[in-house]
């Protein structure tokens, strides 16, 4: 997808513990109103950055804590990027990671789905990791039209 200007851009980081999934589907939420997406885009991201927040937290660090790094971006034509980061374990083998069922976890009754559904809510989604370095998922939405003032959708 071709990118225009950004407008508007928000990073943090978050310690790796549960609760910050939560924390990170607000911060996504409050950034985003700036768009007026739909209510169903706002659902979708928010579920699609909760599995990355969630996968950074359970495999990116599955000892022990760390930081997870998170950036949000808006560009001009509506489209929305954000990056979710670890300097975790990372993934061996990417394409085996992101095939629905799989799990590093099984003995925690992990479905294996957290890509299969970051993929059937967003336009488009890019992993990149190394071994002992970390992850970086990068998910992308364009958002529909803004309605004209006085329209409803």
């Amino acid at each position: 997808m071709a990118k225009t200007k950004p407008i508007n851009r928000m990073r943090c980081s978050l310690p790796a513990i549960s609760i910050n999934e939560q924390t990170a589907r607000l911060l996504l939420s409050a950034f985003l109103m700036q768009a007026d997406p739909t209510a169903e885009e706002l659902a979708d991201l928010k579920t699609a950055v909760s599995e990355a927040v969630t996968n950074a937290i359970v495999h990116g660090y599955p000892d022990s804590g760390g930081q997870i790094f998170i950036t949000a971006t808006l560009y001009e034509d509506r489209l929305f990027r954000v990056q979710i980061r670890d300097t975790g374990c990372g993934i061996e083998d990417i394409p085996l990671a992101m095939t629905p069922l799989y799990t590093t976890s099984p003995e925690e009754e992990r479905a294996g789905l957290g890509f299969a559904v970051m993929e059937a809510f967003c336009d488009r989604i890019r992993v990149s990791s190394r071994t002992g370095k970390g992850t970086t998922v990068t998910l992308e939405k364009r958002l529909t039209s803004k309605q004209e003032p006085g329209k409803t959708r």
